[in-house]
């Protein structure tokens, strides 16, 4: 059974958290990268599909070949984040479900539907990018998310021995610095965009 969050936790992921255009010079490792995976990937998918495959770039040549393929301003801020990522989806992530959810046959559900994967593959690796997001806050670290690049191109720089693999979006990380960012955009009030049915 969870238990609330408290406030400094709450503000930490949701309520005081930013995208940020810049970062400070503290590293982002490998471990660090572990660390945020191994939060990231305990948050729920359908049927445990785990479709998101990613890539981090930590150095800069790995840096220098994402900035490569996106537009101007996101390049610029590739190339100074400390770090990375490419978040991919496999459309055939259904091929792993035999050990990921070994409670019934669930890759015959996907078979022949390539259509259905796609689809299943985009909601479930974006709900995985969210979650590397959330991770990465709590665990102290900042992201800048970002459509804003050439998609063919960080497929065939990233995932070229990989045909079935899509980039989804990618995102830099590091410890933000808040001078480049600008004040909040607003947020909706609850009745504007819902209701009670």
């Amino acid at each position: 059974m969870g238990h609330p969050l408290d406030a400094a936790a709450l503000d930490t992921i949701f309520r005081t958290a930013r995208t940020y255009n810049g970062y400070h010079e503290t590293p982002f490792t490998r471990d660090d990268a572990e660390a945020v995976y191994e939060l990231m990937k305990m948050g729920p998918t359908s049927a445990n599909q785990s479709p998101a495959r990613l890539v981090w770039c930590l150095d800069q040549a790995a840096k220098d070949r994402l900035a490569d393929c996106a537009s101007d301003s996101n390049a610029d801020k590739i190339r100074k984040a400390p770090a990375a990522l490419v978040i991919g989806m496999d459309e055939d992530f259904h091929e792993q479900l035999p050990w990921l959810f070994p409670h019934t046959d669930a890759k015959s559900w996907f078979e022949g539907d390539p259509e259905g994967r796609r689809t299943s593959a985009l909601r479930n690796s974006s709900l995985q990018g969210a979650y590397f997001i959330i991770a990465a806050r709590a665990l102290g670290w900042d992201t800048g998310p970002m459509s804003g690049f050439d998609a063919d191109k960080v497929d065939a720089a990233f995932f070229g021995d990989q045909p079935k693999v899509k980039v989804n979006f990618i995102s830099t990380i590091g410890k933000g610095d808040a001078s480049t960012i600008f004040d909040r955009s607003p947020r909706p009030e609850f009745d504007r965009f819902n209701r009670i049915a």
